[in-house]
């Protein structure tokens, strides 16, 4: 067995995110949801499963603040409702998307984390 299977997986962040995925050599694009995300991969949630194996390689297609963004990722694992997804990035730049996407779901967490807390005052 290689060292990257006995590692347990990154802290991950819950996330909805609406994107466009392709195989790598594929030339039309499927879409899914983000659900949860870490520095070294994510949940894709999609109805195309069963067309993805592990081991695949895709192109995740995004956009944060307003600009797309594309990743490469290797598919891991795959069940009825989507598919865990490891990144692959090219270089610093890539590092830096998923750092932004990663910072872009823990805002959104603690602005609704704050939310919450507001009515519940207000409640109480």
């Amino acid at each position: 067995m290689d060292r990257e299977q006995h590692q347990s997986p990154a802290p991950r962040l819950p996330l909805e995110m609406n994107i466009e995925f392709r195989r790598s050599y594929a030339r039309q694009s499927d879409t899914g949801k983000l659900k949860n995300i870490s520095l070294t991969g994510a949940f894709l949630e999609t109805e195309h499963t069963p067309e993805l194996y592990p081991e695949d390689k895709v192109i995740l297609t995004f956009e944060v603040s307003g600009r797309k963004r594309k990743m490469n990722a290797r598919i891991i694992w795959k069940n009825g409702k989507g598919c865990g997804v490891s990144f692959i990035p090219f270089n610093n730049r890539d590092v830096q998307i998923v750092d932004d996407l990663m910072y872009f779901a823990e805002n959104k967490r603690k602005t609704t984390r704050s939310v919450l807390d507001d009515i519940f005052r207000k409640v109480g």
